[in-house]
């Protein structure tokens, strides 16, 4: 191809939006121009007066458009997405969840372009997101190519039907050299906050929903020796929950909630352990970000986040819904800093060494290249 190749990474979220946000708007901002050329398209929901993907796309000088829908299932957005696939030559659709994966098939289909998806995970737990999931689940294996962000995604698709050859494992990575501790932050972040310079801060980050299981941090604080506080970053719909759990545990005044941040990466640095209680991840970008901060990590041993931390080596992992095990690794990161110094040090050379942004965005334009080599062979089954 004489042009660079034309990509649309298409995604459909409310609100803030999570994990994959940081990875999509990122990949754009430093993709090669002269070899993929990218325009985030963002589906929003008229109604949604929280939604800010635009203005994070703007600051990072990304070519950004919107389609707006006046509900989940408005057809104008058809038209929509077609006018922008014809304007701007789209040679690829780059799906991200299970709404825009059926419309990304929808657009192979009527506009002869090529699509791939990537499969972030299945973490909701409503009746609802299940059954989206679980027609998700039969769409992947139709693609030419799908992106698993870690192995156990990889291997429900695969079980799903998927050829093998058309799945591929690529770990969300992490920009080393942008998420570096930087030590004058740490006095500053907690000054703001109203955190002592000598307290002793857990603490999370993430959706405040079910499937993060804040509410086992929050068990394991009960449990902790020396009163230490626990700071949980984000929002949803399970903070009043959480509130009255921290109240019913005696731990209140040991909470802090920020809501939403713009800038987790400085409140990663006022954590002395961050802690990672879910249910479910795929890759967590907040373990990413944890790491290449050099926080020390303890993480439950689920999803992907084994491929990440190395128990041991990285980090601590535990069983997942056990907040006496989950207790237990902070107080051993917190009780033995020879250790825990080691750890630190090894997360933060995994970072640099296999989880760097950069080898990401090259092995997944290594990818574009490739299906469009393979043009005529890629087809959706």
């Amino acid at each position: 191809m004489s042009r660079p190749i034309n990509v649309l990474e298409l995604r459909s979220v409310r609100g803030t939006g999570g994990g994959p946000e940081k990875t999509i708007l990122l990949g754009a901002a430093r993709s090669n121009p002269r070899d993929v050329r990218v325009t985030v398209c963002y589906i929003r929901d008229a109604r949604d007066a929280e939604f800010r993907i635009d203005k994070r796309a703007r600051a990072l000088g990304v070519d950004y458009v919107e389609v707006t829908e006046r509900h989940s299932f408005d057809p104008g957005i058809w038209p929509q997405l077609c006018r922008i696939v014809r304007d701007r030559q789209i040679d690829i659709v780059h799906a991200h969840e299970h709404k825009t994966d059926l419309l990304a098939l929808l657009l192979a289909r009527a506009q002869n372009i090529v699509p791939i998806a990537t499969a972030h995970g299945w973490s909701g737990t409503s009746v609802k997101e299940g059954l989206y999931y679980f027609v998700d689940r039969r769409l992947l294996p139709r693609y030419p190519m799908v992106i698993a962000v870690s192995e156990p995604i990889r291997q429900t698709i695969l079980k799903r039907g998927a050829q093998p050859g058309r799945v591929r494992r690529l770990p969300n990575g992490i920009d080393h050299a942008d998420f570096r501790r930087d030590p004058s932050v740490r006095g500053r972040v907690r000054s703001a906050l109203g955190i002592a310079e000598d307290a002793i801060v857990i603490g999370g980050v993430g959706r405040l929903e079910a499937v993060k299981r804040f509410d086992v941090l929050l068990a394991a604080l009960a449990r902790l020796p020396n009163q230490p506080l626990a700071m949980l970053v984000g929002e949803g719909s399970a903070r009043e929950q959480l509130s009255a759990q921290a109240t019913a545990l005696g731990v209140a005044d040991r909470l802090r909630l920020t809501g939403h941040r713009e800038d987790a990466r400085e409140l990663h640095q006022a954590l002395d352990v961050y802690v990672q209680s879910s249910d479910s991840e795929g890759i967590p970008n907040a373990v990413l970000e944890a790491m290449a901060l050099e926080t020390p990590v303890v993480a439950t041993d689920v999803g992907g986040t084994r491929e990440v931390i190395a128990n041991e080596i990285d980090g601590l992992l535990t069983p997942r819904r056990d907040p006496d095990a989950l207790a237990g690794a902070i107080v051993r990161t917190l009780g033995d800093p020879g250790a825990t110094a080691r750890r630190v040090a090894a997360a933060r050379a995994r970072i640099e060494c296999e989880l760097s942004f950069d080898a990401r965005n090259k092995a997944l334009e290594a990818i574009y290249q490739e299906l469009v080599a393979g043009r005529g062979r890629a087809n959706v089954a």
